[in-house]
Order: C-alpha cells, then sequence, then structure tokens
C-alpha cells in the first residue's frame, strides 16, 4: 500500500494525489474508509481498473472541519492549518451565517481569517466594514500578555482583511494574501457568490483546467463549484521538504447547522463571549438571565472589551437552537 493525499471529493468517489504528484480516481474499501479533502489514506491501484484505485485507510487527522444540521453532516476538509472565511459587500453577507463558520472553525481549533470582497463598491463595503467591527477590534483571549500596552493581547482574534477580486491584478491579489498563506493548508469557505471560485483562480494559474478535469471524473457540475478540491498554489514544489502552501476551494452554502456543538459549548467557541465568561458568579452559567454574570454586563458596552448586542442575539438564538435536542 501506498500513501497519498485526498485532493477532491464527491459523495463516496475521491481523488487521491501519490507522492510524484499523480492524481487517481480512488473508491473506499467499506464505510468506515469515507475520506475527505485534506486527509492522508492508505491507497492501492485497483487490479485491471487502469489509473483507479481503492482507499484502504484513512489515517488519523489532526482536526476536520463540518456542519450538521438535524438530518446530515457536512465535512468540508480535514488537517486544516486555517480557514479563509470570504464573504462580499454585496450581496448583504449574513452575519449569522458568519458567526456560525467561525463557531465551527473554533471547535475544531482552526484559526480564521476573514477577507470582506468588493472594496470597490463605496457605500456597500461601508457599510459592510462597519459591521465588521466587532470582529475587527475582538481580542483574542488566549494570547499571551500581562496588560501593559502594547502587549501581544491587544492583537485581534481574527484578522479581517479587505480586497476587490475584479478589479486587482492577480499579482496584486496574490502578494497581500501570501503573507497569511504561505505554507499553510487554507480552506476557503463562504456563502454562494462572494468569490471562492474566482480567489483560487487568481492565485492558481490552471486552476479551472483542474476543476474540469475533476468534475469530468467525478461526474460533477463543469461551472460552479459542486466538490471540494485542493489545489497547489506553489505549483510542483522545489522538493527541498519545505512546508508547502495550499487553497482548498469549497462549495457555497446558504445554511451552516451547528448541531455538533453542545449549547454550553458555545460561549468558549465565541471569543468575545468566552473573554467575560469566566467573570460570571456561577460556574455553569448560562450568560442568558442568571445574576452576576460577566457576559450579560458586558453587553452594548463599546469597544473591543465589550460584547455588541447583534453578536450577543447570535449567542442567545444559536443556544435555543442548540438546546432543542434530537430524540
Amino acid at each position: 500500500m501506498q500513501q497519498g493525499l485526498v485532493v477532491a471529493g464527491h459523495g463516496r468517489h475521491c481523488w487521491v494525489e501519490d507522492a510524484h504528484g499523480v492524481r487517481r480516481l480512488c473508491h473506499p474499501r467499506g464505510k468506515k474508509n469515507l475520506a475527505v479533502v485534506g486527509d492522508r489514506v492508505l491507497w492501492q491501484p485497483a487490479p485491471g481498473q487502469g489509473q483507479e484505485g481503492s482507499i484502504e485507510q484513512v489515517l488519523p487527522r489532526r482536526n476536520l472541519l463540518y456542519r450538521q444540521d438535524e438530518l446530515r453532516t457536512k465535512s468540508f476538509a480535514a488537517n486544516l492549518d486555517q480557514v479563509l472565511v470570504l464573504i462580499a459587500a454585496e450581496p448583504v453577507f449574513s452575519e449569522s451565517q458568519l458567526a456560525r463558520a467561525l463557531i465551527a472553525a473554533e471547535a475544531a481549533q482552526i484559526r480564521p481569517l476573514i477577507v470582506l470582497n468588493k472594496s470597490d463598491l463605496a457605500e456597500p463595503f461601508a457599510r459592510a466594514w462597519e459591521r465588521l467591527l466587532p470582529y475587527r477590534t475582538m481580542k483574542d483571549p488566549d494570547a499571551p500578555g500581562d496588560g501593559s500596552a502594547p502587549t501581544p493581547s491587544d492583537a485581534p482574534r481574527y484578522p479581517v482583511l479587505a480586497l476587490s477580486l475584479t478589479t486587482q491584478s492577480p499579482e496584486a491579489v496574490r502578494a497581500f494574501l501570501m503573507p497569511y498563506l504561505e505554507g499553510r493548508t487554507t480552506l476557503v469557505l463562504g456563502p454562494s457568490g462572494a468569490g471562492k471560485s474566482t480567489l483560487v483562480n487568481l492565485l492558481v494559474p490552471g486552476a479551472r483546467a483542474l476543476t474540469g478535469e475533476v468534475s469530468q471524473a467525478l461526474n460533477s457540475g463543469k461551472h460552479t463549484t459542486t466538490s471540494t478540491s485542493w489545489y497547489w498554489v506553489d505549483g510542483d514544489g522545489d522538493g527541498d521538504g519545505a512546508r508547502r502552501t495550499a487553497l482548498i476551494d469549497s462549495p457555497g452554502f446558504q445554511e451552516f447547522g451547528l448541531q455538533h456543538i453542545a449549547p454550553m459549548q458555545l460561549a468558549a467557541c465565541m471569543p468575545d463571549i468566552a473573554a467575560h465568561a469566566g467573570a460570571c458568579k456561577f460556574y455553569n452559567c448560562t450568560h442568558l438571565h442568571e445574576p452576576g454574570c460577566g457576559v450579560l454586563q458586558a453587553v452594548g458596552h463599546a469597544g473591543p472589551d465589550g460584547i455588541s448586542p447583534s453578536r450577543y442575539k447570535i449567542y442567545k438564538d444559536l443556544f435555543a437552537e442548540l438546546s432543542r435536542r434530537r430524540y
């Protein structure tokens, strides 16, 4: 058996890249070997099947980003270094969807990066940038620091960047984003129409051709992202063992279920809530109605030391949603 990397998937079928960069269509052997993009697997050629093969084992994962609603679980990718959440100034993005993606990343211990597209649209961009103020100023409760200024603890939890994929050149987009992407495996995540495939095509020469090959092999869509695909940003690499840069393009979403997260786990996945949860009078505080709640006391306070009303509403709504357990 050989070790390989899953670089595309649709249903039970996937493409696996071997150590020489050769990709082939593989099928899982049994239900336990269902793999997702980013998985390291053990595979072997299928007898008499040409360039096809079978996945014999999925190797242990560092992490897995997925969403779960009441009916099904949808896995995005495994073994990620970060998630780039791409939203657009127009049409107006859903803050609830953004928050859900960030919460899922936090639950999987994957650090997110927020990118706002369409900065060329002056008025829509200004409104969107203002809506992102709580995220641009949100402190990192896990960063070290002794309280003096400036300290690492003053850094925001989420880098929030702005670009225009339709007016900036590929060279400009690459120069702007590569300091955040270089040497990392990054999943590009976001709602439909935000520009995910456009971003990948700007950063990865030939990505459109690769997408066409994958679509034909997996019998999926040819013009929109219906399957998750892995792209090397640094081409074939130089073979010196240096950490390579990869992007993973994922299908757009309109819903983002978080049924895999327990209600009492939610606060820990929202850094601005978590930053004040330690000041609560009761250890099992739900941050909804209890006296002496540090979270409730911080709601509505301006600046990075407070919690915006919109963020707290998202917390309340999600807590109620996650409390409706399935039986």
